[in-house]
C-alpha cells in the first residue's frame, strides 16, 4: 500500500538546519501544513552500536508551531540561562564516563579504590605545599 492511501504524504522541507554534537544531531526543519502555514520539527538522533559492531539511531521529534514560538523561546532561554549561571559554562566531561561517581556518593573506604583509578593524566596537589 502506498503512503498516500495510509494517508501518509511526504513532508517535504521548506528550510533545514543541522547541528551535530557528539554522538547526537539535531535537525531543525521548517515544514508546511495542510492550511499551507509553517511550523518547526526538532528532531534528535542519537547513534547507538550494538555489540556486534551495527549500530541503530533513536529519534526523539517536538512539533513547534508559530503561535508557541514567543514563549519557547522565552522559556529555553531562562532555563539555559538559569543552567550557565548556575554552573558555568564549562563542560565537566569526565561525568560523561560510565564509571563516574559522584563525590557525595564516596564512602571513606571507597577512596583507596578511586584513587586507583584515577586518570594518568591527574595531577595529585598536595595543599600542605600552598
Amino acid at each position: 500500500m502506498s503512503e498516500e492511501k495510509r494517508g501518509y504524504v511526504e513532508q517535504e522541507d521548506i528550510f533545514s538546519q543541522t547541528m551535530r554534537a557528539g554522538r547526537r544531531t539535531y535537525f531543525f526543519d521548517v515544514r508546511e501544513t495542510k492550511a499551507g502555514d509553517y511550523y518547526l520539527t526538532v528532531t534528535e538522533s542519537k547513534k547507538f552500536t550494538n555489540d556486534d559492531g551495527s549500530f541503530h539511531f533513536k529519534k526523539h521529534k517536538i512539533y513547534l508551531y508559530k503561535e508557541d514560538f514567543a514563549e519557547f523561546s522565552e522559556t529555553l532561554n531562562r532555563a539555559t540561562d538559569f543552567i550557565l549561571n548556575e554552573k558555568g559554562d564549562e563542560v565537566i566531561s569526565e561525568r560523561h564516563q560510565k564509571d563516574f561517581v559522584k563525590p557525595s556518593e564516596v564512602k571513606e573506604n571507597d577512596i583507596d579504590t578511586i584513587e586507583d583509578t584515577a586518570p594518568e593524566n591527574f595531577t595529585d596537589v598536595n595543599f600542605d605545599d600552598i
